[in-house]
């Protein structure tokens, strides 16, 4: 019998067809998944925020009253004591996070971050009108809930442990890219918190249990998300002078290879499961760059995290300097509420949350 009368047999036929069909199937899997990937398509531009107004407000107060020293007004005395009586977890992650800074001017934005989450609060109100009374209340001890709803999920207490863990490697990489180390963290909150949610069976078997932070390998890479190209960008712009990105002399060779570079190597960088510092380096970067970018353009947006944590979350592409920038990115589902990238980052950032091992710096870039 020869191959031809074998395979038109009727049980060979049949699954000669399945086989034939199925390879059919998997290499147009596999071509729409770089096509798709090739044209951007995977690229989340985001939505602008409902609060942006609101966020730019409570930033830009920040800028004016820098070098004003360490002055607490009585209106804000009697919002964090109203805090206190309602959320006490708050008010006390405010009074250490103050008492962990170099920037004696985040008070006021502190408890402004948190009136975002209290805007139609009546007993929050009421507190705030009974003047004196209240004034001398204390913290109730016990009650943990915390007025930023999206930090009472359990994906965000896994989450602060998973970040201490990295602090060394975050603490690094800020001093050699210049920047806060609690502005990378910012970043990392909201692509982390981002990942949990759409990975909560994932979340729930593995990252929650160990307490580890998720890292990417597919289309984006790394515990912070960062594209290779994205990455390939960072690289260009610490050696081009004319560069609108460009950091200075001092940060030139912070990513240098020992070798020529392709871009497994530079992903390989990324996606290191046991240590992850050179993703906070490339964030540091992204957030370094895209700041000097907007400052020579004429708009300083170093008072504005939740425009940086945008831009980081949208990439270079969108970053286009102009006045009046707004806050959003990736709208992110937590517990049934839509929040966007920015915004996580913002409310982490001035929520006072780890700052006795990420403080405030007086300035959040070095020159």
């Amino acid at each position: 019998m020869n191959f031809k009368e074998f395979i038109n047999k009727k049980p060979v036929k049949i699954v000669w067809k399945i086989l034939l069909y199925g390879f059919a199937i998997f290499g147009f899997g596999i071509f729409s998944a770089w096509a798709i990937y090739e044209l951007g398509l995977t690229n989340n531009r985001g939505m602008v925020d409902r609060n942006t107004r609101y966020l730019a407000k409570v930033s830009k107060e920040e800028q004016s009253n820098t070098n004003k020293g360490f002055v607490f007004r009585a209106d804000d005395y009697l919002k964090l004591v109203a805090l206190g009586k309602l959320y006490p977890h708050n008010a006390e992650l405010i009074i250490n996070g103050l008492r962990n800074s170099k920037n004696d001017v985040q008070f006021s934005q502190m408890i402004k971050a948190c009136e975002l989450y209290l805007k139609d609060n009546k007993e929050y109100n009421n507190q705030l009108s009974k003047g004196r009374e209240v004034f001398g209340h204390s913290f109730v001890k016990g009650n943990a809930t915390n007025v930023i709803t999206w930090m009472n999920a359990p994906e965000w207490q896994a989450l602060k442990e998973s970040i201490i863990k990295d602090s060394a490697a975050i603490n690094k990489a800020a001093k050699i890219s210049g920047v806060e180390p609690r502005m990378i963290v910012g970043c990392l909150v909201g692509e982390q918190i981002r990942l949990f949610n759409s990975k909560r069976e994932m979340y729930k078997k593995y990252l929650g249990p160990v307490k580890v932070l998720s890292v990417q390998s597919q289309f984006s890479f790394g515990v912070n998300g960062i594209k290779d190209f994205t990455a390939a960008q960072v690289e260009s712009n610490l050696k081009d002078k004319n560069s609108p990105f460009y950091m200075g002399e001092k940060y030139e060779h912070i990513l240098d290879y020992d070798s020529y570079v392709d871009d497994s190597i530079r992903i390989k960088r990324l996606v290191d499961y046991r240590d992850h510092t050179y993703s906070y380096i490339y964030t540091g970067c992204i957030l370094h760059q895209t700041r000097n970018q907007w400052k020579r353009a004429g708009y300083d947006i170093s008072n504005r995290p939740d425009v940086l944590f945008t831009l980081f979350n949208v990439g270079f592409s969108q970053s286009e300097p102009k006045p009046n920038p707004v806050c959003g990115g990736s709208h992110i589902t937590v517990d049934g509420n839509i929040y966007t990238f920015g915004a996580i980052g913002f409310d982490f950032y001035y929520s006072g949350e780890l700052a006795d091992v990420f403080p405030y710096w007086e300035k959040r870039f070095i020159e």
